[in-house]
């Protein structure tokens, strides 16, 4: 492993003569890869994670978001077909000829049966990675693909020796096995789209590696902390309030408005960031005063896939502390189930019972907006969690969205009408 202070390369040997540290600079590793089970870090690694959620140290990001860049690399590891391939054919030459050799002289046609049971544990094997909620989307669909490439190996080479044998028995198992492999390759690749995940790291592992991190390589200026609630709202110069915001960002969690206000998202699209619980408190209610003197105003929901943020719109359309009876132009940008099930390169998705029991408990306006895919993927406990995509993602999608506002007449946007009564209510087809 290389240190990431001198660029010097050590072995395991080097590192623990040096107690953990460099053998030429004498800096301490915060990571030691051989002793870390089956999720192995190093410390180039880490750094070079951290260089590319952050943009080369250019963009702020949270804990959270943190953990889904480095599950997400972790994901890309997971699973190689073409290696997979390769020990398949090699094992079921060595499985073959080692088990059945041994069991020949009790057992009768020793090889063909050994070969076939291994064949069956194979598509076992292949058939729990196509479900598995430790594989990303991208493994996921690299297993069964490996199915179906399984099953006509089996059904090709299996007819070829039982016709050699000529043995019925032989030729039914084969065919079985083989049109079993394929059907469950082929059915599942339609499936595992949008099966849930857990995490590979616990949040626990990760806030302690944090932690060690910065005690050995200084503080990581761009890593956020909680948002800081603040119950007195600040002076903000009369001369300013005077004005308005054309464009109004809302979202569901106080966290992903830190996030964007911490990049200058606002700055940048001149545009206000709230949060609908009331983040930044300090300029909330000013900021708030200021927006109702535009009648104008275009407002953007940004929020996760989950009950709580599909009724964002519907809040902001209800509530008095929001926009009850204002003709304005809202523009749900997502994320919505829509979006997620149209994806194809495939999101973070988690489930969780609490979800389920919220999703069916959500008022009648808002499960009528949704179509019945949306719903029974929503009352499943399924969530997207806004965090799970880097900052890059995030201001890249308000970008695109704000920009195909700017038209909304236009073939080529991507925006669609639902509502024209009193609002304008638009929803954004794709994410990103």
């Amino acid at each position: 492993m290389k240190c990431i202070n001198c660029g010097t390369d050590n072995n395991l040997q080097d590192r623990t003569a040096n107690q953990g540290r460099c053998k030429q600079c004498n800096h301490p590793f915060a990571f030691e890869p051989t002793s870390m089970g089956t999720v192995k870090i190093t410390d180039p690694m880490f750094a070079k994670i951290l260089a590319d959620i952050s943009v080369n140290n250019t963009l702020y990001f949270t804990p959270k978001q943190l953990l889904y860049f480095l599950d997400n690399r972790l994901r890309k590891k997971a699973f190689q077909p073409v290696s997979f391939v390769f020990l398949y054919l090699f094992f079921n030459i060595w499985v073959t000829l080692f088990f059945g050799g041994m069991t020949s002289a009790f057992l009768p046609n020793s090889f063909i049966i050994v070969n076939l049971i291994y064949q069956a544990a194979t598509i076992f094997y292949l058939f729990n990675n196509t479900k598995s909620s430790k594989l990303n989307n991208s493994s996921r669909k690299s297993s069964a693909k490996t199915l179906i490439f399984i099953g006509i190996v089996i059904i090709v080479v299996g007819i070829f020796i039982s016709l050699s044998l000529n043995s019925f028995p032989i030729f039914c198992t084969v065919v079985i096995l083989g049109m079993l492999s394929t059907f469950l390759g082929t059915r599942q690749l339609g499936k595992v789209g949008n099966l849930p995940q857990e995490f590979l790291v616990p949040q626990s592992n990760l806030e302690g590696w944090l932690e060690r991190w910065q005690q050995l390589n200084g503080k990581i200026e761009q890593l956020l902390h909680s948002p800081q609630e603040r119950i007195a709202p600040a002076s903000v110069n009369p001369d300013v309030t005077a004005y308005s915001f054309d464009r109004l960002i809302v979202c569901d969690s106080a966290t992903i408005a830190q996030i964007l206000i911490a990049n200058n998202f606002h700055f940048e699209n001149n545009c206000a960031i709230l949060s609908v619980t009331g983040y930044p408190q300090t300029i909330f209610a000013t900021t708030m005063e200021m927006l109702r003197r535009n009648p104008n105003l275009q407002v953007f929901a940004f929020h996760d896939c989950s009950p709580k943020g599909v009724s964002l719109l519907n809040h902001l359309l209800t509530s008095e502390n929001w926009f009850l009876n204002s003709n304005l132009r809202i523009i749900d940008l997502g994320l919505l189930p829509r979006q997620i099930l149209a994806s194809k390169r495939g999101m973070f998705v988690q489930n969780a019972v609490p979800f389920a029991r919220k999703s069916q408990e959500l008022p009648t306006t808002v499960r009528q907006s949704l179509s019945a895919e949306e719903l029974a993927w929503l009352d499943a406990g399924n969530f997207v969690e806004l965090e799970s995509f880097t900052p890059q993602m995030l201001i890249k999608v308000l970008q695109s969205g704000i920009s195909g506002s700017l038209n909304l007449a236009s073939h080529d946007s991507d925006l669609m009408l639902v509502d024209d009564s009193g609002n304008d209510i638009y929803i954004v087809e794709s994410f990103g």
